[in-house]
């Protein structure tokens, strides 16, 4: 069968409402012993089962026969490839104790390093783009407001130093712009880690709390700045703790980067095998602007990334680029200067800042209208 459209079912509400008719659908990663299917009168022409559990009683072959194609769950994973959501905190962390890190998220990034980390093995290779083009696809049900039902999300992405100390007057400034960004309807997406990322989060988190809150929660974090200091988890567990119902923010780390914690403040996790899949996507769906706080070698790369991005319209649109920290990239570095240069006689010229005030950085992104290339 030649199928024109492809329908993906990835819920068993979607399962159901299908009444048995699953020509050119694509089922992922559900529990299918737990249906009352109708086996014998099954319409699966084209269908692709991702991942699937049958039940014991059915011949395979039988689903083969009908025109299916049935992708297997792999055994000894600590991940599941065919996943159909992105994480959660909960879900990552889960088996954590401040003694000892027998979380779910360890054991991932164990079983990446010991399958050879950026050069596994074949099986292990095709499980982790698997895995990964799941992710994307849990991450567009996400921004298109299929998740939360809440329309599609206005993304401002952050990026900064993974070492900038939960003490840099930088760190605090990020989580004041992500906290009025997120009151004023955006959605705040960082690489999910320590430093900046962190207080990109943060301040999504403590959006919905009284202004006051978010100094009394830098006080609570100050105690272990950097994510290498004792009790670093400990002190994030405190502020979810003291306020457990923060605003939502999506964080999209790497495995490629295991040794640095997850973050604790976004209640959506994409997290990748793939680090370049990671980072370029990190910087597409940020089409309300991408803000730049002080960091090094990886935030150069992800401005440049950005600018030709920008430069090529090569996802359509173009967005505005914020240079948080004249010191940085105006006079240690010249970034601004050369990303400027750059610019010249293309849009986003327009949509280039530099400057260390909140406000400022607020109202950029604010009076931002969503502009093609």
């Amino acid at each position: 069968m030649i199928c024109s459209a492809i329908r993906e079912i990835d819920t068993f509400s979607a399962l159901s409402r299908q009444e048995g008719q699953l020509n050119c659908a694509v089922v992922q990663g559900l529990d299918l012993r737990l249906e009352d299917i109708d086996w014998q009168n099954l319409h699966c022409a084209g269908a692709v089962f991702l991942g699937c559990h049958f039940p014991d009683h059915i011949d395979l072959n039988v689903i083969r026969d009908k025109g299916a194609v049935i992708f297997p769950r792999l055994p000894n994973l600590p991940y599941n490839p065919y996943r159909h959501s992105v994480y959660t905190r909960e879900e990552l962390m889960s088996g954590w104790t401040p003694s000892a890190d027998h979380s779910v998220d360890k054991k991932i990034y164990e079983h990446f390093h010991d399958k050879g980390g950026n050069a596994p093995d074949v099986i292990e290779a095709m499980t982790q783009r698997v895995h990964d083009h799941a992710i994307d696809d849990a991450l567009r049900d996400l921004l298109e407001g299929r998740v939360d039902r809440d329309g599609k999300k206005k993304v401002v992405a952050v990026m900064g130093g993974h070492g900038t100390p939960r003490t840099d007057p930088y760190y605090a400034k990020v989580a004041r712009i992500t906290r009025d960004l997120t009151r004023k309807g955006y959605f705040i997406a960082s690489g999910g880690g320590p430093g900046t990322m962190e207080a990109a989060n943060l301040g999504a988190w403590m959006s919905n709390a009284e202004d006051e809150m978010l100094d009394d929660v830098l006080d609570i974090l100050a105690h272990s700045a950097m994510y290498t200091d004792p009790g670093y988890m400990m002190r994030a567990q405190e502020v979810i703790d003291l306020h457990p119902t923060g605003g939502s923010s999506l964080a999209v780390p790497t495995w490629f980067y295991g040794h640095e914690p997850t973050n604790l403040f976004s209640r959506h996790i994409a997290k990748y095998f793939s680090n370049s899949i990671r980072e370029d996507g990190l910087l597409a769906i940020a089409t309300y602007g991408i803000i730049y706080a002080p960091g090094s070698a990886g935030t150069t790369q992800e401005i440049f990334m950005d600018a030709t991005q920008n430069h090529y319209a090569t996802f359509d649109w173009i967005s505005p680029m914020i240079f948080l920290g004249q010191k940085r990239y105006k006079d240690d570095t010249m970034l601004f200067d050369c990303i400027s240069q750059l610019a010249e006689g293309k849009k986003y010229a327009d949509l280039l800042l530099c400057t260390d005030d909140v406000k400022d950085v607020v109202s950029a992104i604010a009076n931002y209208t969503p502009t093609k290339g």
